[in-house]
């Protein structure tokens, strides 16, 4: 089947439906990372990295560095590896094998040479050089603390209700908990991973040295043991949830932050603001998801520990001297000669015959199972029994039940106010209950909870009224008015 082609339009919608990575880098940036000597270019950009062009580097001068100290470095690392350029013969001197070196980075687009007057400078593109920071944190990344994410997470929530912090500490509190999930969901992984990896490992001692020293000093989760316990910050993850909602539903707050995404990241457009405050926010609200992943990671340690157990015991037992015995049975076996007793371990007569050999399994024939009793209920049970479901159906209010409530307290009206309900039933008393619930979730500013109110009122809705509680009805309450849904004509 022929590829479709790849016309400006296809490239576009390609780019709109994923992230438009070789925009932001060079086509040819990952040329040198995927050739044969990728572990030396690796290390060329990390010697450049650490010396020229990273954050712990001097400050670089404004126009580059020159092209000749560049190669200089290239050269000088290069002297401490072995290469194997294509076509490259073993004679070719170090400053040739350098400047290859560097063209290569250069058309990559690693490195990027400008004209200063007569002089060629080097300068690592700022795209490159971001991407290479990523790579080197990616590469030296350690046991992660869940407690320093937790803490930060809790101080920026904090901060957003008790300052007037705008929206870039809420872009960077989400951005935190979407990493700390993530780290805390491919941590099971790793673990599968590493117990996959050393189980290659031939040589009990190396086993056992690896599983101690990879699996227990280096994991992947630097405070694990102390999770569960009550003094570690994860312990205050509903306060967190709780702020979270708090600043949703403060109108303020609320429309502090949104004014702040309408006026940066979405540059002037209100939806979406909407949409990115949203986002922000839903990723704040699943953090009550890191206890399943949690449970996920302690079911992967609990099984790496058992298999690990398991592996060294048998190896332990298995690792017996078998060669050494063999070879001390038959040096017994030569000394004692033709008609001389056998050893200890061979016992008189025959050495295999038939009464040696195991008995054949025979099969156990189980007696049928009996037909269970049917135990006949009591009237008195039973009618404890139907006066229970009866009462249960009186207290259970479902939306057509209420819907018929309400049609009949309005009578006929477009609207009435709660206070004039008529509550003289067990049936009433739950409907009013119930629509206590609905008024207080659809004043409330949380779009979950009015979807919830809006599946139980068929057919009318409630809207808030003063905010003094009311306690002439069997239930104390804020009023509302609850007003009937007048279909449209045509």
């Amino acid at each position: 089947m022929a590829l479709p082609e790849l016309t400006p339009e296809r490239i576009a919608a390609l780019d709109e439906r994923y992230p438009p990575l070789f925009r932001r880098v060079p086509d040819r940036l990952f040329g040198p990372l995927a050739s044969p000597n990728r572990m030396r270019y690796w290390e060329l950009l990390c010697a450049l990295h650490g010396k020229r062009f990273g954050p712990d580097a001097p400050l670089p001068p404004g126009a580059g560095f020159l092209m000749a100290e560049i190669v200089q470095d290239i050269a000088l690392e290069m002297s401490f590896q072995s290469w194997s350029l294509e076509g490259e013969e073993l004679a070719t001197p170090l400053s040739i094998r350098a400047n290859m070196a560097f063209h290569t980075l250069r058309e990559a687009g690693w490195l990027r040479v400008d004209r200063v007057g007569v002089r060629e400078m080097v300068t690592m593109p700022p795209a490159s050089a971001q991407f290479l920071n990523r790579l080197v944190d990616f590469a030296q990344t350690g046991p992660e603390f869940v407690s320093g994410k937790i803490r930060s997470i809790a101080a920026n929530v904090r901060d957003l209700l008790e300052s007037n912090a705008d929206g870039a500490s809420l872009q960077e509190v989400a951005r935190q908990s979407r990493a700390l999930l993530e780290h805390v969901r491919i941590a099971g992984t790793n673990v599968r991973d590493l117990m996959a990896e050393i189980s290659n490992e031939h040589a009990t001692a190396e086993f056992v040295r690896r599983f101690f020293t990879d699996f227990v000093e280096k994991m992947f989760i630097g405070d694990y043991k102390e999770l569960r316990t009550r003094e570690h910050p994860l312990a205050r993850r509903q306060e967190i949830l709780r702020m979270v909602a708090q600043i949703q539903e403060t109108p303020e707050i609320r429309s502090r932050l949104l004014q702040w995404y309408a006026a940066k990241p979405a540059a002037g457009d209100a939806r979406r603001a909407e949409l990115l405050f949203s986002r922000d926010i839903q990723r704040l609200e699943d953090l009550r998801r890191i206890d399943e992943y949690l449970e996920r990671l302690d079911d992967e340690i609990r099984r790496a520990n058992r298999m690990a157990l398991a592996y060294i015991d048998y190896r332990l037992r298995a690792s017996r001297p078998l060669d050494m015995l063999i070879d001390h049975a038959i040096d017994a076996v030569l000394r004692l000669g033709e008609h001389g007793m056998l050893p200890e371990p061979f016992a008189p007569g025959e050495c295999v015959h038939a009464m040696g050999l195991a008995m054949p399994r025979q099969a156990r024939h189980r007696p049928a199972a009996v037909e269970l009793r049917r135990q006949a209920m009591s009237p008195h049970a039973r009618a404890r029994a139907l006066l229970h479901l009866r009462a249960r159906d009186r207290r259970t209010v479902s939306a057509a039940k209420l819907s018929a409530f309400v049609r009949e307290q309005l009578a006929g009206r477009d609207t009435m106010d709660s206070r004039a309900l008529k509550v003289d039933s067990v049936e009433a008393l739950r409907a009013l209950q119930t629509l206590c619930t609905i008024s207080m979730a659809n004043a409330s500013g949380r779009r979950s909870l009015r979807m919830i109110a809006r599946s139980m009122s068929i057919g009318f809705t409630t809207e808030r009224g003063e905010t003094a509680v009311d306690t002439g009805q069997p239930i104390s309450h804020v009023p509302f008015a609850i007003e009937a849904k007048i279909k449209k004509k045509g």
